[in-house]
């Protein structure tokens, strides 16, 4: 504080504090795949599996995702993104079920697939209504079973009262039904008089189906690229971390060409993480043999758990079946990032499979032996632990690939620097390139990157030996500022899970008395 002695004008010069970096979430997994009903091509975040049933169904024995998604939350997960993904063109494309007032107007569910069968609306009115006006109420009917399965409806009604076949109104019902209904959609134009009153109107004709299994082509291929449907519709979600394409139907696998490969190289793009699933059929030798042919998969930003695991299926008796792993897996990284950070390798006698009842294909120490070093995670049954993730590499972490995202908790960690970093820099875009900026930049970067050497997230006992940062005139020469670029190079000694605990013992022979 400057002393005041006499009149006049005094100056003090204060120092501008570094803007924080908050670190971003870690464990937003991003699942894509077919579901019962919801919204189609939309990505839509969820906080536990209550919400899914809501907005998806929930389980459905067609629906890869519904149980990977479950398997995502019973293992720790709390945070997804869900794609629907529906079968689009042709007779064999999914469809949204019909319902046709009396008078000819014409509603339908609002989403495809066979559960809008069991929608009934009605509409009535009150003597004080316009001849424009008048209530709707829409049941998904619990007692119907018109759906695929004979499954019946969930029992959500919804009604709305005051609405208009008037566009100009604010309670023009096409606009009211597509903020607030759940279930329902005005299909075609109404017209200018509000409906007769009527009861229980259900959907009927030939629309109101599930449509085939999806595909490639409904999913990964570069025709969705543009039109941001199948995986690309993630273009919508502002950031994911954990990227999971369950087998698109209960009999199916994911081709490594065609579906992996882009799906990879997708993660790349969005800073994220692919897990790959492993064919049914897969042995610990097609493992062995395949893993190393993989054409031009985005190793780096993927990794393979192996083999299959074991689960009943409520929907089936509770008969044990085969399931991907990538729900089961994300859920254990989404529990060790909250209990540990997420540069705890996710792998260990803590990252057990909760709810896993074994394994599809046994692994020994002879094949872990056989697979680990080729970039292969498996998954083990442990004594005393049951099944537990036994392996942290990714597909770039063959041994002698020597690559320096050799391990997956050094990957995530470091998309985690980069998505934090860049978020939290974004303040210094339009400012000076110039020393003053540079240094609230380094004291920025250096204050997070300090707090992550406090919480134990990088090797080495002192700061400089666990990061740096660097950003003044020999990251960015003049050349540099002459073309608007500013640069800041971060540095950090990762830690690197311990795979091999070599113990020394020494025998001590008893002396002769």
């Amino acid at each position: 504080m400057v002393e005041i002695e006499y009149p006049g004008v005094y100056m003090e010069e204060l120092s501008v504090p570094p803007v924080q970096i908050e670190g971003v979430a870690t464990s937003i997994a991003a699942f894509v795949g077919r579901a019962w009903c919801g919204p189609v091509d939309a990505p839509v975040r969820i906080n536990n599996f209550h919400e899914f049933t809501a907005r998806f169904g929930g389980l459905w024995q067609e629906s890869t995702v519904s149980y990977a998604v479950k398997q995502f939350f019973d293992n720790g997960g709390t945070d997804a993104i869900i794609v629907r993904v529906a079968t689009r063109a042709g007779r064999s494309a999914a469809t949204p079920a019909r319902i046709i007032l009396k008078d000819g107007e014409m509603f339908a569910a609002s989403s495809p697939g066979s559960w809008g069968l069991n929608l009934k609306v009605s509409i009535d009115r009150t003597p004080a209504q316009d001849k424009a006006t008048f209530n709707l109420t829409v049941d998904d009917d619990a007692a119907s079973n018109r759906a695929a399965g004979r499954r019946a409806g969930s029992g959500v009604s919804e009604r709305f009262t005051d609405v208009s076949v008037d566009p100009a109104s604010p309670r023009f019902v096409t606009t009211v039904l597509a903020q607030n209904s759940a279930l329902l959609r005005v299909e075609l134009k109404l017209r200018k008089v509000a409906p007769s009153v009527q009861a229980n109107v259900r959907a009927q004709g030939a629309r109101g189906t599930d449509g085939i299994a999806i595909g490639t082509t409904d999913v990964t291929a570069a025709s969705n690229i543009a039109a941001k449907t199948g995986l690309y519709a993630l273009d919508g979600a502002d950031m994911f971390n954990i990227l999971c394409i369950p087998p698109y139907s209960p009999t199916s696998d994911l081709d490594f060409t065609k579906d992996w490969t882009p799906a990879s190289q997708y993660c790349v793009t969005r800073r994220a993480l692919l897990l790959v699933d492993p064919p049914a059929n897969w042995q610990v030798g097609d493992a062995e043999a395949q893993v190393s042919n993989l054409g031009s998969l985005a190793r780096s930003n993927a990794a393979l758990y192996f083999p299959r695991v074991l689960a009943v299926d409520p929907l089936n008796n509770n008969q044990v079946t085969a399931f991907a792993p990538c729900g089961l897996v994300a859920g254990v990284m989404a529990r060790i990032d909250a209990n540990r950070g997420v540069w705890k390798a996710p792998a260990g006698l803590e990252a057990s499979l909760v709810n896993a009842a074994g394994l599809s294909v046994p692994v020994d120490d002879h094949a872990d032996g056989l697979l680990n070093p080729l970039g292969v995670n498996c998954l083990r049954v442990m004594p005393n632990a049951g099944t537990v993730v036994w392996g942290a590499r990714t597909l770039d972490g063959a041994d002698a690939l020597a690559s320096e995202w050799k391990y997956v908790p050094v990957r995530r960690f470091a998309l985690y620097l980069e998505e934090s970093i860049d978020r939290g820099v974004a303040w210094a875009v339009f400012e000076p390139n110039a020393e003053p900026t540079w240094a609230r930049l380094r004291a920025s970067v250096e204050a997070f990157m300090h707090r992550l050497f406090l919480a134990g997230a990088f090797r080495g006992t002192k700061a400089s030996q666990a990061y740096f940062v660097k950003c003044d005139a020999t990251t960015t020469t003049q050349a540099d500022i002459d073309r608007g670029i500013m640069n800041i190079v971060v540095g950090f000694a990762p830690l690197k899970p311990g795979e091999f605990i070599v113990l020394s013992a020494r025998q001590v022979m008893p002396q002769n008395v």
